[in-house]
């Protein structure tokens, strides 16, 4: 999946803004969840476009991204401090172990090829302490899973997961789940927060 996930975000960049505005609700309390944390080093797996930017208020950032196209897009973004953002996968982050303090996952994990390894390679990185925040959908274990289902043969043709349960997130006791938050109509998108034990 990386290879044509990564084309085809090279490819959708210019439509990014458009997806930036339907996510926005759920994003805004990802920003406040944040920013309530003391300052620190915070790495974003996905930047995409770097709408984000403008919004992490005292954390020191960096932001990586398959695309780049995307990155290009982000590099444009103004913000009023550096912001240091690379070509990276993050199935196979290059940095060292506990280098940061945040990590934030926003509609990255079901567009990855293996969620598990973004998710071993992104605690790899947190320091003991750190703060994991994931933002995305999830299927509801109801009767509503069936339009995921549905839509799953589609989905695949843009490098996307719509199957995603959140018992998929494993995460081998290495991090506790502080905080979910479900986001209204069915709870289908979720922010959950961990912690590095």
């Amino acid at each position: 999946m990386k290879h044509s996930s990564e084309a085809f975000y090279n490819n959708f960049s210019f439509l990014y803004p458009l997806v930036d505005w339907f996510l926005q609700p759920q994003k805004r309390t990802l920003f406040k969840e944040v920013n309530q944390q003391p300052p620190g080093n915070l790495l974003e797996v996905g930047v995409g476009n770097g709408s984000h930017l403008a919004f992490y208020q005292e954390h020191d950032v960096t932001g990586i991204d398959t695309s780049e196209g995307m990155l290009k897009t982000a590099r444009k973004m103004s913000t009023s401090k550096p912001v240091q953002l690379l070509n990276m996968d993050g199935e196979a982050i290059v940095f060292a172990d506990a280098s940061f303090d945040y990590v934030v996952l926003s509609h990255v994990i079901a567009v990855v090829t293996n969620p598990h390894n973004l998710l071993n390679e992104v605690t790899r990185v947190l320091k003991p302490a750190g703060k994991l925040f994931v933002l995305n959908h999830f299927t509801p274990a109801n009767h509503l899973s069936i339009i995921d289902r549905l839509f799953s043969p589609i989905a695949r043709l843009f490098s996307f997961r719509s199957v995603f349960y959140v018992s998929e997130l494993k995460t081998a006791g290495q991090l506790h789940l502080l905080k979910q938050i479900e986001f209204k109509p069915a709870s289908y998108f979720k922010l959950l927060i961990f912690e590095k034990l």
